[in-house]
């Protein structure tokens, strides 16, 4: 009877899933969590993000600071120049967050589950933040893609079309519906390594930060401290994304403004980057630092707190924790 009974338990354990099942409503739950909080984070980042692009494509504004590149702004084309590329910015990024958490989420489950058991999933956590963050953000760029060059073509000429639509359909029509591609390979470039270090590198602050805590303490956290340990893990991993895809952010740039060496996409990129040399290529990273501190720190803050609200299950966490 007691052999029995501990068979049965054993293979409770054995069919127990390792990851949470997530219905279709979880997996609109964080799209939609995905998909407000970084629409409203980019959207409020817009006037920062439109003097780093400027100061990454303007040669007038080279050397410029934020606060110096925004004045020089200002004083040209008013105050509604610093708005420039909301449209597209809110619409792209709208559909970029709601795909790119979603597919986060998706991907880190399937990868959980393909490790086999919680201990290897522990083991190779790392492996998983990466690829789970790398496979979300390549599907998530198909979508951004092409009001990410409507943006950045009506910031670097903001005569070249009134709004969203009218940017999108001169592009479409005048230089083909590709043009809106033109900028794909770049953008995994830039949005990949970005997204790489927001997701892996928060993770493993978050991680860390708990790791030194004793159980009670994490037990009885308050709302503000789990408040601040998202808001500064989350600030880390800004700083990080920003280092790793500046030189691509750059590139493209270039490349949605019409500068478009001949030749194969890779060759256009090296051409490019000799051109801009070690110090054009981060041309602009301070705002960007700041602007992407900002954006993936307010991320996971509405991430977490909208999700919530919708109902979703908790997302899984593969943490190791230290004895």
């Amino acid at each position: 009877m007691a052999a029995q009974k501990a068979k049965n338990v054993a293979k409770d354990v054995v069919d127990q899933p390792l990851t949470p099942t997530f219905s279709s409503k979880d997996y609109s739950s964080f799209f939609l969590a995905g998909a407000l909080c970084c629409t409203l984070s980019h959207g409020g980042m817009t006037p920062i993000d439109v003097v780093k692009t400027r100061i990454q494509i303007d040669p007038a504004l080279k050397g410029y600071s934020l606060l110096s590149g925004g004045r020089s702004i200002v004083a040209k084309e008013g105050t509604k120049g610093l708005l420039t590329g909301f449209g597209p910015t809110a619409v792209g990024y709208f559909f970029q967050g709601g795909a790119k958490f979603a597919g986060y989420e998706a991907a880190k489950k399937f990868l959980v589950d393909l490790s086999g058991s919680k201990e290897n999933a522990v083991k190779n956590r790392t492996a998983i933040y990466l690829g789970g963050a790398a496979i979300a953000e390549f599907f998530a760029d198909i979508l951004l893609t092409p009001l990410e060059a409507t943006r950045i073509r009506l910031v670097s000429d903001p005569k070249y079309a009134n709004g969203l639509v009218s940017g999108l359909t001169k592009i479409a029509s005048t230089e083909g519906v590709s043009s809106l591609y033109a900028g794909f390979i770049p953008i995994l470039a830039k949005q990949v390594p970005y997204a790489i270090g927001q997701f892996t590198v928060n993770e493993r602050c978050t991680e860390f930060i708990y790791n030194q805590m004793s159980p009670e303490t994490k037990a009885n956290l308050s709302s503000t401290s789990q408040f601040g340990i998202t808001l500064g893990s989350g600030i880390i991993a800004g700083f990080a994304a920003a280092v790793l895809s500046h030189p691509a952010d750059t590139l493209l740039s270039q490349i949605n403004k019409g500068h478009r060496p001949k030749g194969p996409m890779v060759s256009r990129l090296i051409t490019l980057g000799k051109e801009a040399g070690v110090k054009g290529l981060f041309a602009g990273l301070g705002p960007r630092m700041i602007m992407t501190a900002g954006l993936v720190s307010s991320q996971f803050i509405m991430y977490g707190y909208i999700k919530s609200a919708l109902g979703a299950k908790p997302g899984i966490e593969i943490h190791k924790e230290e004895a």
